[in-house]
């Protein structure tokens, strides 16, 4: 009889603790750009081994990319994303389209530097010019399909510098390559929330501050993304900049510190925070 009466109890209670690990916020956590520098592999391998990033971003075109698609064969476990690129930014390092696509080059036969309007790079934007669709298709059907060759665990497909936004049929255009190589495209699933530093990042302690103020943010039941982009402050990333953001390598270092900071895997543990990959997202 003691038993019996216990039941309900013991219901509520295995019911309440389900309830509450299925509630935990969710937090993707991005590296972004693997392939411009080896730096910035790298710091990108490091911030996965030993820290909190989830997922990482590979740019195809992008002169590293042979070496990333080798660590990342060391790292099988690893998430991976298809970061579509169709602009080259940095000024000392270029990339150029894997395609014949002379509407999204510029005269030397690189990525225009913008894909909006920047006015430190007048008429160096895809925007501003005269650019084809049927060029766009072509090149992002050259890197999916360059990195599904090269790279087993891609997971989705996502847009470096937003390039897959600058209009409508661009938009359009990656839903409809992403349904047909059978690769979610980013952000899903379309309630996926983006989560940003709640405070200053100038420094890495003001990273690391500000990303734990954001955690304590974030609500039950909901699934965020967070988006950096790592790297190491060494000769090789002192060289890349571009007009308006010259302090690369310091920044980026930051941002390493920060994915790799205890005090930061405290606050998720504590926080009760569950870290997931793009795969993730398909379970839930």
């Amino acid at each position: 009889m003691v038993k019996r009466a216990l039941l309900p109890f013991l219901f509520l209670l295995v019911s309440f603790t389900c309830f509450g690990q299925q509630k935990a916020p969710r937090l993707i956590v991005r590296g972004d750009d693997m392939g411009y520098s080896h730096s910035g592999n790298l710091a990108l391998i490091k911030s996965s081994k030993e820290g909190i990033q989830t997922s990482i971003e590979v740019i195809v075109p992008s002169p590293w990319f042979p070496e990333a698609v080798k660590m990342l064969a060391e790292n099988p476990g690893l998430d991976v994303g298809i970061h579509l690129a169709i602009t080259s930014e940095w000024d000392n390092v270029k990339w150029r389209p894997l395609t014949d696509c002379p509407s999204i080059r510029d005269a030397d036969g690189y990525f225009y530097p913008m894909v909006r309007a920047n006015k430190n790079y007048p008429k160096r934007a895809i925007l501003e010019n005269d650019w084809k669709l049927a060029d766009i298709e072509k090149e992002f059907r050259a890197q999916i399909e360059m990195a599904l060759k090269k790279i087993p665990q891609i997971s989705h497909v996502s847009s470096h510098m937003g390039c897959t936004g600058l209009h409508p049929d661009v938009l359009a255009l990656t839903k409809r390559l992403a349904k047909e190589y059978k690769i979610p495209i980013d952000p899903e699933p379309a309630d996926l929330k983006y989560a940003s530093y709640d405070g200053p990042k100038k420094t890495p302690e003001e990273k690391i501050n500000s990303f734990i103020s954001m955690l304590g943010k974030l609500e039950s039941g909901k699934t965020y993304l967070f988006v950096d982009h790592p790297g190491l402050n060494d000769a090789e990333l002192k060289a890349i900049s571009h007009i308006g953001y010259e302090d690369v390598a310091s920044d980026r270092q930051g941002v390493t510190d920060l994915f790799t900071s205890k005090k930061v895997k405290d606050a998720v543990k504590e926080e009760g925070i569950v870290l997931i990959g793009y795969k993730d997202l398909a379970r839930q």
